[in-house]
């Protein structure tokens, strides 16, 4: 986290029109139930809650496209987002988002891209993650948003969800960087190589250590920007370790991997904003996920062993 912004705005996106599997609405309480917001302050930092951004409950409306549900409905919602997201950075704030499932994201880089774009600045994005996320209308067997946003960010998906505030895309590809990586559909894998986003799996990370992949993501997510929002999903963690999320995957991070990557996101002194999404209390046992994804933040934001 850059020293000179001391103060951290927390914004609750209890979205969950990107997924078929209900519950991760319950994210943004479940992060404060595990006592974000005082464990934050406890680190030196001016706390500000701005509760949650307004969004649709998916009974209330129908999902629309099959092939892209409730996209209208998702676009609304990271608009809010993306104008909250903004304004804290244009008042010296750091954002903190928490989701919901991960079509948020589309919100929260949108509202940080625009920021800096207004300064003359491009931004980074560090994508921890089980998934690529990169699917297309045409490409996703589900037709699920939460599959789509990193796609929608560099410039591909539906409209609505592509051209937030006028432009695409809201990150260069060259600048994103996905961490963790270990589950791909068929039609997505093309996309992904061909994108020309930076992709470590999980075979780099046992191949090379997380030490040496997190050092050059942040070379990559670093050159020629302003820093870089860390986007995590906790389905990026070893599913013993955080059983409550949207979609778990076995074969991720361990425990102490997650917290060396956030330590390292912190030290290089290169991150704007930050989000935590997919917690899931549902299926979670005794909040134990959202807690873990309380100490992640906890690391990304400064805190140390000594």
């Amino acid at each position: 986290m850059t020293p000179a912004r001391t103060h951290i705005a927390i914004i609750g996106a209890p979205l969950d029109l990107g997924q078929g599997r209900r519950g991760v609405d319950m994210g943004p309480s479940a992060m404060r139930v595990a006592n974000l917001n005082a464990r934050v302050r406890g680190l030196g930092y001016d706390v500000e809650d701005l509760g949650n951004v307004p969004v649709d409950q998916a009974e209330s409306a129908p999902p629309g496209n099959a092939r892209a549900k409730y996209a209208p409905q998702i676009a609304a919602s990271c608009a809010r987002l993306a104008e909250l997201v903004s304004d804290t950075l244009a008042r010296g704030g750091t954002p903190l988002v928490l989701g919901g499932d991960h079509s948020v994201a589309i919100g929260t880089v949108s509202g940080v891209s625009r920021h800096f774009r207004e300064q003359g600045q491009s931004i980074g994005l560090i994508w921890l993650d089980a998934h690529a996320d990169m699917n297309t209308p045409e490409t996703s067997p589900s037709g699920n948003v939460h599959g789509m946003p990193l796609s929608c960010l560099i410039g591909a998906g539906p409209p609505e969800l592509v051209d937030l505030f006028g432009y695409r895309p809201k990150v260069k590809p060259e600048n994103v960087v996905i961490i963790g990586l270990r589950d791909v559909d068929s039609m997505e894998k093309p996309q992904v190589r061909e994108s020309g986003v930076n992709a470590f799996t999980m075979r780099d990370i046992d191949e090379r250590g997380l030490r040496s992949v997190m050092e050059e993501a942040i070379r990559l997510a670093s050159q020629d920007t302003a820093g870089f929002h860390v986007s995590l999903d906790m389905d990026v963690v070893e599913p013993c370790e955080a059983p409550g999320v949207g979609t778990p995957v076995r074969g991720g991070i361990t425990y102490r991997e997650a917290h060396l990557a956030m330590e390292m996101l912190c030290d290089s002194g290169k991150v704007t904003s930050l989000e935590v999404v997919e917690v899931n209390p549902v299926i979670d046992e005794h909040n134990r996920t959202a807690d873990l994804a309380v100490e992640l933040v906890m690391s990304g934001l400064g805190k140390r062993i000594l």
